[in-house]
């Protein structure tokens, strides 16, 4: 702060550690102090930032296969950044190489599967970097033992939520689930979000699917997260949807020992 400002402090103060939302700056003269100011300056940085920042396409593959998963590495029809964010229609679409690499592994496929996993940089990257792969170590040992069947992962660069439609749809799953960074916040320029669809294919309603958010170590725990998809996955492979007419019934905190736990949804 600034030795030539006067700093009048807010009454609601007390309540800046329980969130952070811009709230009880205080004010110096008819503006916000130095200190307030200079640091939303630097988190609208950070958001624009992780809007630019590249996929570490490496670094999330490396982590992803400690994980023994079968991985599809495949792209857009944005050629790169600059285009992606500009058209945002070709992000929802894969380009015709991944889409001809993509219909070849889903001719080894047997049978068909209960969901496909999909993994995409979306708005944040850095999202994806920080919050996917430690998802997926709490998620799978859930999936194996309530018995559902996976299809090959699929990491999708310059990617938006739709492009899991197609995937789903050439994959014949039953359910896609797609790992995305959500668009940056002021607070959360790292967070993910997933989507889930049943029965997806191309040109669905965004109305058809059902979305957890802020899943990021500030956010939405692992643990909350992993009960929650399991709840809607269970529910949408039950009543065979998903969408507005799925709702989260679930409460705030994470049941333990999920993988001990049988039938702990019904």
């Amino acid at each position: 702060m600034s030795d030539l400002e006067t700093f009048s402090p807010d009454s609601w103060q007390g309540l800046r550690r329980l969130t952070d939302a811009r709230i009880a700056l205080g004010r110096a003269g008819s503006s916000l102090p130095t200190k307030p100011q200079l640091n939303f300056q630097l988190a609208h940085a950070r958001a624009r930032d992780a809007v630019h920042h590249p996929l570490d396409l490496a670094t999330v593959q490396a982590a992803l296969e400690l994980l023994s998963l079968d991985i599809n590495v495949l792209e857009s029809a944005a050629i790169d950044r600059r285009t992606y964010l500009k058209r945002p229609d070709l992000g929802r679409v894969l380009s015709a190489n991944s889409r001809r690499i993509l219909s070849a592994r889903s001719a080894e496929i047997a049978a068909p599967v209960d969901l496909a996993i999909v993994i995409a940089d979306g708005l944040s990257a850095l999202a994806i970097e920080r919050n996917a792969a430690r998802f997926l170590t709490a998620l799978l040992p859930v999936l194996s033992h309530q018995g559902i069947t996976l299809a090959p992962i699929c990491l999708v660069q310059q990617a938006r939520v739709a492009i899991g439609d197609e995937i789903g749809e050439v994959l014949g799953a039953k359910m896609v689930a797609i790992l995305i960074g959500e668009r940056p916040g002021l607070s959360s320029p790292d967070s993910m979000g997933i989507y889930l669809s049943w029965q997806p294919k191309v040109g669905i309603h965004d109305s058809a699917r059902n979305c957890l958010s802020n899943i990021r170590a500030q956010g939405m725990s692992d643990g909350v997260a992993v009960e929650k998809f399991i709840y809607l996955l269970t529910q949408a492979m039950q009543r065979k949807l998903t969408g507005v007419s799925l709702k989260d019934e679930t409460g705030t905190e994470p049941i333990k020992n999920l993988t001990q736990t049988r039938g702990f949804i019904l």
